[in-house]
């Protein structure tokens, strides 16, 4: 089984790790991320980054929002028409025109008056998965556990067992350090705070014309309901800090003047800056992140009098940072 595997088994994880003996004082998922050795980052190509500018803040200040594109398997035909969007610079003069309390800020062209890029299509809902054969490194993390999985709901159902599993699904993982939940032979990327998905309407699968991102607890309802396109790794904060819209209005700004002028979104390939935006992220892969998620799951430094023996999958969020320019 991978160690990085969220599931009841990795819950009640008692074992120390291997990083975690050689500490004096009890390890923090910070102390974890930073003894990480380099090989265990991999780095994102600018060309899976969503750089978006948002107008200035009242003060002047630049508002940037740098979003991960999610990798294949996973809701590529959504990916593939943001890109689109993106090169034909079509979000340019838009806005952040609906911002939800506890749910999600969205964007857009709220006035739809501006026709799509060629090429660019709705979606079919059946994209909203992927099949568990089509996400070979996850196979390898859990391959045991699709196995033993049908036995264990049995002994649950019996009493035999708690039930300590994901809500949503059968069991939780990462796959290239996604967190992802899996049923059936299905695996979908997961709705956490900072994930960006295809806003629709109802019988639409949607274009990725209109995003947003989760600023709130984390909406898993929506797992297999919505795409999952990619998610906020910096900047996040310029979108969870805006004025709620009206319930009424169902968190749309009433006031044209409320709505938050976007000023650009490129590829981070395509910026016309030197050195293009540089970010890595901490592989699920490595002996580092199975640690980093032990100790998030079973924290024993001083302020915790009582570790909890669990964690949810959106409270694990890989830990991702910015590559210092040479």
């Amino acid at each position: 089984m991978k160690p990085s595997l969220i599931t009841a088994s990795l819950l009640a994880l008692t074992l120390a790790s291997p990083a975690a003996a050689q500490e004096t004082e009890p390890p923090t998922p910070a102390s974890v991320v930073a003894a990480a050795p380099a090989s265990d980052w991999k780095r994102i190509d600018p060309a899976d980054l969503l750089v978006m500018d948002l107008a200035p803040d009242a003060a002047g200040k630049p508002r940037r929002v740098v979003i991960q594109l999610v990798p294949a398997p996973f809701s590529q035909g959504w990916v593939g028409n943001i890109r689109k969007l993106a090169q034909a610079q079509w979000w340019d003069g838009t806005s952040v025109y609906r911002v939800v309390d506890n749910w999600v800020a969205q964007w857009g062209d709220v006035d739809e008056s501006k026709a799509l890029p060629e090429g660019v299509s709705e979606q079919p809902d059946d994209q909203y998965t992927a099949l568990w054969s089509d996400v070979p490194a996850l196979y390898r993390q859990a391959g045991d556990i699709m196995v033993n999985e049908a036995e264990r709901l049995e002994r649950v159902a019996s009493g035999a067992e708690p039930n300590r599993g994901d809500s949503y699904a059968g069991f939780t993982t990462h796959s290239n350090s996604w967190p992802v939940a899996v049923e059936a032979g299905d695996v979908w990327p997961t709705h956490c705070y900072g994930s960006v998905g295809v806003a629709r309407s109802v019988g639409s699968g949607g274009t990725g014309s209109e995003l947003y991102a989760v600023i709130g607890h984390a909406p898993r309802q929506l797992d297999r309901n919505i795409a999952v396109v990619g998610r906020v790794i910096e900047g996040i904060e310029y979108l969870s800090t805006l004025p709620r819209g009206p319930t009424g209005t169902n968190g749309v700004y009433e006031d044209a003047s409320q709505r938050v002028p976007i000023l650009s979104v490129r590829l981070g390939s395509e910026l016309q800056e030197i050195p293009q935006p540089q970010f890595e992220y901490l592989d699920s892969d490595s002996q580092s992140f199975a640690d980093y998620v032990h100790v998030r799951a079973n924290r024993q430094d001083p302020f915790y009098l009582h570790p909890a023996g669990g964690i949810d999958i959106c409270n694990v969020q890989p830990p991702i940072r910015r590559i210092p320019s040479e």
